[in-house]
């Protein structure tokens, strides 16, 4: 009972601390943040293009995975296809109202072998793409990788286990901002590097799916999870490090853009306030965040890495040292809730270990038994503030994009998700607070435009704020109430934020009685 005592209270007071917040009925829109703050969508290639087995493109480690299981709604090769459908998905943007889209290109689309060659039709489509959104006065945010890694790469020479990845990784980079940085400013090199890392090589749920007895959540084939999350996160730094070097001293002084490097971070909150789960909230951010920041930031990984994963832990030399650090003009963040952390020191006692293992700490989220039986994640929003601080205390308050911020639900084809209005309503606000104190945060970008293939969730569970009918052959997209709250969010139209919420569901009933 204690634990289930403890996480209720801690949810009060969070509550309480929301509402308290909100009553004072405080008038707000995006025209509150500073001029140049940058409101978009994000998607990702192979979540959202389709096309998969079309115009040249090869499988990537993503299709690999997506195959593996069988859907009842949905394809993954066919996704959203805006690959065909891109044209009719910028005026869907237009119509909310965005800056900017976040989305990523498919290495094996552009470059179906992972090098050599360049697929002419590949680069056709992501110069119409980014073409069109330039004419509409959209700026494209362009990550790198997002997951799907050519699996032609991980068949030769298993992909970021090899050092060889660093170069085909940084001439992949090369035919990107040579082809398209004159229009693209912004680039991040990898997308939630810390996720692909450990589900890929150490639980195994995510890919390439490797992973090793007992530690896996599946039964992986190959793999181990003791020593491959640190050796391809170091790949992954230094592939990073290159790739940034290049564009700085081949591109940047033409193209003048920014590169940054994303993480999905949690705000990590001790059980209780004895030394023991204080010390495993310090060592979850260590371990979960500094494993990327502090190299990015420092040149090397955190001491307690280091101690408690020992000579698994690869090392750095001086020179790449020197690459990696100040090597980010900004960092991504994908947001979406807390964690509660507890002690768990007597992992450090078993043999073998593996990255969880080594971080010695048991993770709860934030009052589950508070979520509906449609929504995945706990709404706590005052806690992306905490991380934001954290960033800005321990990180030398780096320019941070929330590349990701947005509710699960259900998959079905009700436009009414008044759950995910609340939620990013609470997260803007707290956005809100974190810039009035002093981050550093210059956009926000709600996960995801379109309810998209996920890569947990499959076609179950969406974060769209447009519903895509997955059972109509031209997956016709509706604007849910959450697209309607933001486009009035985004155009300075709302008033309070609660009388805002039934302002847009007024219009959502509206729009959907004439579809």
């Amino acid at each position: 009972m204690r634990v289930e005592v403890w996480l209720c209270l801690l949810h009060l007071c969070l509550a309480l601390l929301r509402v308290i917040a909100r009553s004072e009925g405080k008038e707000y829109n995006r025209y509150d943040f500073p001029t140049d703050f940058v409101f978009g969508a994000s998607t990702s290639a192979y979540q959202v293009e389709g096309a998969a087995l079309e115009d040249g493109r090869k499988p990537s480690i993503y299709d690999t995975f997506a195959h593996r299981l069988e859907y009842d709604t949905g394809n993954p090769d066919v996704a959203c296809d805006q690959y065909h459908k891109y044209k009719e998905d910028v005026q869907l943007m237009v119509e909310t109202g965005l800056d900017a889209y976040r989305f990523s290109i498919s290495w094996s689309r552009l470059i179906p072998d992972g090098r050599g060659a360049i697929n002419p039709k590949g680069l056709r489509f992501y110069n119409n793409l980014i073409n069109e959104l330039i004419s509409h006065g959209i700026e494209p945010h362009v990550t790198l990788l997002h997951t799907d890694l050519p699996q032609v790469l991980e068949d030769e020479y298993r992909g970021f286990l090899n050092p060889k990845i660093i170069e085909d990784f940084t001439s992949y980079a090369d035919v990107c901002f040579r082809e398209f940085g004159d229009r693209v400013r912004h680039w991040t090199t990898f997308n939630e590097a810390n996720i692909f890392v450990f589900g890929g090589y150490d639980v195994g749920n995510t890919p390439p799916s490797r992973c090793s007895f007992p530690f896996g959540f599946i039964n992986c084939t190959k793999g181990n999870s003791t020593t491959e999350p640190y050796i391809a996160a170091h790949h992954i730094l230094l592939a990073h490090g290159y790739a940034v070097k290049l564009y700085k001293d081949k591109y940047k002084a033409k193209q003048h853009g920014l590169i940054g490097f994303n993480l999905l971070s949690y705000h990590f909150a001790p059980f209780t306030d004895t030394r023991e789960d204080m010390l495993a909230g310090q060592r979850s951010y260590d371990f979960f965040m500094g494993w990327f920041m502090h190299p990015l930031t420092y040149g090397d990984y955190p001491e307690i890495m280091k101690k408690n994963a020992g000579t698994r832990i690869p090392t750095f030399t001086k020179n790449e040292s020197k690459l990696l650090k100040g090597s980010i003009d900004f960092i991504g963040i994908n947001y979406y809730t807390a964690i509660v952390v507890k002690d768990n020191s007597m992992s450090l006692n078993t043999t073998p270990r593996d990255y969880i293992a080594d971080m010695a700490t048991q993770w709860l989220f934030f009052n589950t038994s508070a979520l509906s039986e449609k929504t995945i994640f706990p709404n706590e929003p005052l806690s992306l503030e905490r991380v934001l601080k954290y960033y800005k205390d321990v990180y030398e308050n780096p320019i941070i994009f929330i590349h990701e911020n947005g509710q699960a639900a259900s998959y079905n084809t009700s436009t009414d998700d008044s759950f995910r209005v609340e939620y990013i309503r609470d997260h803007v606000e707290s956005l809100h607070n974190a810039v009035r104190n002093g981050s550093n945060a210059k956009g926000y970008f709600v996960w995801s435009l379109l309810d998209v293939y996920e890569l947990l969730f499959g076609f179950d569970y969406t974060f769209g704020i447009y519903y895509v009918d997955y059972n109509d052959p031209n997956l016709t997209r509706h604007p849910k109430l959450s697209q309607q709250w933001y486009s009035q969010f985004l155009k300075g139209r709302n008033t309070t934020a609660d009388i805002q919420m039934n302002q847009a569901k007024d219009t959502t009933i509206s729009t959907r009685s004439s579809i």
